[in-house]
């Protein structure tokens, strides 16, 4: 039996369209949107009976591999096309950042037209959107966090110390995006003032270690952990730029991350298929940042890392429990680079 299954990359298809007449794409994160893009459509076309679809900002050139691809351009609103693509797939993977709602947004447009979601549940979504929420429901059911704190209050609470700065960023956003590092609590106080809505932001402690990051698949409240991965992240003149990293490069602390990637699905049952969730190796052990309920841009050296097709972990699970009737994975590290500031 055949699958007909729609793949709707936020900003490389159409989530931009009709913006910026006449302007190019964000060239950064077009550049990810297409990196999770092409690894997730190659892993795709190698499954029997799967027949894809995509849509495409009119400004990109068409992806590589033959696809039914519906074009959006100047004028097109994405969502009522989405919506009918939707309506005659079998099933649709969104990918898209949480920032704004786009990702719960589109995950209920799928369901609401009838679709299989291909993806974590709008619940589970909008827990996971928000930084400090995901960290406090954490914490709450005893998983080791960094604290966070409302930029808002940061003036009018008593803050522990951090002795090793202050990091600064949107309690919504995706990756790097407007992260900034103070060294000293009156530095983040000033930046403050010129802020339009401190209420967006978040204030962590930053805690140095080893920036890390788990590639998991989840369901009904389970996960398998498919990689540990080694972020690169760089911190230059106070900001913080997302640069790659090493899928499998945290293999030696995988007894440790196997009992972390259990607990994250089980506290947030909602999660499902391919869930990634960052966090620092401190000196003091793990300390989760964040889950992100979605493709993240570590998926494109999963495949080699692990020796088997990611794509279809994630479509076994319409009917398997997670887990289910699969071999052991390899673990053979692989790196990979991104550019840019844009990185999600």
């Amino acid at each position: 039996m055949g699958l007909r299954l729609f793949v709707c990359e936020y900003v490389t298809g159409g989530g931009l369209a009709g913006q910026s007449a006449g302007q190019p794409l964000p060239a950064s994160l077009c550049r990810e949107g297409d990196m999770m893009l092409g690894a997730l459509v190659k892993d795709l076309r190698g499954l029997p009976g799967v027949e894809l679809v995509l849509t495409r900002d009119t400004r990109l050139a068409a992806p590589d591999g033959l696809v039914d691809i519906r074009w959006l351009g100047d004028g097109d609103d994405p969502w009522p096309i989405w919506r009918r693509i939707a309506e005659e797939a079998d099933a649709a993977w969104p990918i898209a950042p949480e920032t704004d709602g786009m990702l719960e947004r589109l995950s209920n447009l799928i369901l609401d037209a009838g679709c299989k979601l291909i993806g974590s549940r709008p619940d589970a979504v909008r827990l996971t959107a928000s930084k400090s929420a995901t960290t406090a429901h954490l914490s709450k059911f005893g998983l080791p966090v960094v604290p966070s704190h409302a930029l808002s209050a940061a003036r009018s609470i008593d803050l522990p110390p951090g002795a090793d700065g202050w990091v600064v960023k949107p309690d919504d956003g995706a990756g790097t995006e407007e992260t900034r590092l103070f060294l000293r609590r009156e530095e983040f106080e000033a930046w403050i003032d010129g802020v339009s809505d401190p209420r967006a932001f978040i204030l962590q402690p930053y805690i140095p270690g080893e920036a890390a990051s788990l590639s998991m698949l989840c369901r009904d409240g389970q996960a398998r952990l498919l990689s540990c991965n080694r972020q690169h992240v760089r911190i230059a003149d106070g900001r913080f730029s997302y640069r790659g990293g090493v899928v499998g490069g945290m293999e030696y602390r995988r007894p440790v991350y196997e009992r972390i990637a259990q607990a994250v699905a089980e506290t947030i049952p909602g999660l499902w298929g391919h869930v990634g969730v960052d966090l620092v190796e401190s000196a003091g052990g793990p300390l989760l940042l964040e889950v992100n309920p979605r493709l993240t841009t570590s998926y494109v050296g999963l495949r080699s890392a692990i020796g088997a097709n990611p794509a279809a972990l994630v479509l076994d699970l319409l009917e398997h429990r997670v887990g289910m009737d699969h071999g052991p994975l390899k673990s053979e590290p692989r790196e990979f680079a991104v550019g840019g500031e844009d990185v999600r």
